[in-house]
């Protein structure tokens, strides 16, 4: 009788090691060939879709409603059931970031509503045809300014604010008038003296003066040029903003556009810098400075998806209420109620993950806080001036 012979291992293509299960011990490269029917293919999506699904299910609602929870889970070693916590932080700070530019898509910048020498009514000058057509103009201007002026129902803020207009319509009439070759007119009488405003080109270049090509000697020519173009751009958006009418928009609208294409690479900045404060804050507790990194982003994702919530809630409030008016104050009380859960949740998450009791956490809460207030105001300014640069 012919003896039986034991099948012949299994060797991984990778590395040839023997198999032993679905993956290799040694590479760990699978033994499923990616070469395969694309029956075989869809079978695999939908299982990793609802996989998927399942650990969402698992992550949102204790990272909403269970300070530290998922933080704690994530040290006791139980990880596979959660998304993982940059994974969960990145996907929410982009989709966070993505609905906020679209809420404030269509703001108006420097409209007011209608009242005497408002921005938008700058351009009237610019369809002017004739010298004739821009005095008419500036007279109109002028009127609307000293009626404005004698109405003693103006409040004295906006009285200030509306005589300071009086050198912005005749720097726009001159403008015009330089375009169209003619004189341009001298500052009147009756103007107040206190009141002349100078054209946006005219402060740019009193500020940062006939700046030259940015050559600083030990950069590359490459991040020179780079540097000098950006320069540029900046003041080339800086000087519309100060102008005002639809330039203002223009400008404003591709500084937004550039804030909001750094503003994700600022906040994954911010969240290492906010792990070593805890790490500097927390520095006898013997933690591992990964731990303040896990906490640092469910931190922030907490922080993100609070965002998506109240910019959703935001965008779906007017139509509601046009259709029902307590459904759009409902609204309002539930943003108001998420606006007051984001810190107490991060003050409870600090006090179950670092075990210190309440006065020691809520003075280093309060520390931690005011650290990473200015550190994100200057990181936002950042983000803003580089945005003011495309």
């Amino acid at each position: 009788m012919k003896e039986l012979e034991p099948s012949p291992a299994l060797l991984c293509a990778n590395c040839s090691a023997p198999l032993r299960g679905a993956f290799c011990h040694d590479c760990g490269q699978s033994i499923k060939s990616v070469l395969q029917p694309v029956s075989h293919m869809l079978e695999d999506a939908g299982d990793i879709f609802f996989h998927l699904d399942e650990r969402i299910v698992h992550t949102l609602p204790p990272l909403f409603t269970k300070p530290g929870f998922l933080t704690l889970e994530y040290f006791s070693g139980r990880r596979v059931r959660y998304i993982a916590p940059f994974r969960l932080m990145f996907v929410f700070c982009l989709l966070a970031f993505f609905l906020l530019h679209l809420a404030i898509g269509d703001t108006k910048f420097g409209s007011n509503d209608g009242k005497p020498v408002a921005a938008d009514s700058m351009d009237a000058f610019a369809a002017a045809k004739t010298p004739d057509e821009v005095h008419a103009i500036y007279k109109d201007q002028v009127r609307e300014l000293h009626e404005s002026l004698d109405d003693p129902e103006t409040p004295a803020a906006a009285r200030a604010g509306m005589s300071a207009l009086y050198g912005v319509v005749r720097n726009a009439a001159n403008t015009r008038l330089t375009e169209l070759k003619a004189p341009p007119i001298e500052r009147q009488a009756d103007e107040p003296a206190s009141d002349v405003r100078r054209s946006g080109e005219e402060r740019v270049d009193s500020w940062f003066g006939n700046h030259a090509k940015i050559d600083v000697a030990w950069l590359p020519g490459a991040v020179n040029r780079r540097l000098d173009a950006a320069f540029s751009h900046f003041k080339a958006n800086l000087i519309p903003v100060l102008n005002g009418g639809a330039q203002r928009q223009e400008a404003m609208h591709r500084i937004l556009e550039g804030f909001f294409s750094v503003l994700p690479q600022a906040m994954f900045v911010m969240v290492p810098l906010f792990a070593l404060i805890l790490k500097v804050f927390y520095a006898f507790r013997r933690r591992l400075y990964m731990e303040h990194v896990i906490v640092a982003l469910h931190s922030h994702a907490f922080l993100f998806l609070s965002l998506i919530a109240l910019t959703l809630l935001g965008l779906a409030k007017e139509p509601v209420r046009s259709h029902l008016a307590i459904g759009g104050s409902a609204i309002g009380l539930v943003q108001f109620a998420i606006w007051v859960w984001m810190p107490l949740y991060l003050l409870i998450m600090q006090k179950r993950v670092y075990r210190q009791g309440w006065p020691m956490t809520i003075v280093k809460y309060w520390l931690i806080g005011s650290v990473y207030f200015w550190l994100l105001l200057f990181v936002i300014t950042v983000a803003f001036v580089i945005g003011m640069t495309h």
